[in-house]
């Protein structure tokens, strides 16, 4: 089992504190309530450097051209699925008239 350790001790102006104090919830410590806050932000910047590292990555294929789909390639895509989705729905509504006349 590994050992705690301990945050740096921050200042803070008496009006911060008592702002902080006001907000716990029934039980909560305010050491309670800052680890949580460091925590969360921690896992929220991980989350960000991985965003910014992907998007970097993503840049870089776009320099090379990899990947990309020229406009004509897209449009085409779009009429197909846009095609495939009214065949569902024509499906789905003789599907349905043929339930009803039954």
């Amino acid at each position: 089992m590994t050992r705690s350790a301990t945050l740096p001790p921050i200042r803070v102006e008496p009006e911060t504190k008592a702002s902080l104090e006001a907000v716990l919830r029934e039980g909560e410590s305010l050491t309670q309530f800052i680890e949580s806050a460091v925590r969360r932000e921690a896992e929220f910047r991980a989350e960000q450097n991985a965003a910014v590292a992907r998007a970097k990555k993503a840049l870089r294929s776009a320099d090379r051209g990899v990947g990309l789909l020229t406009v004509e390639d897209f449009l085409v895509g779009m009429e197909q699925r846009a095609r495939a989705a009214q065949q569902r729905i024509r499906d789905a509504v003789a599907t349905k008239k043929t339930r009803a006349t039954r």
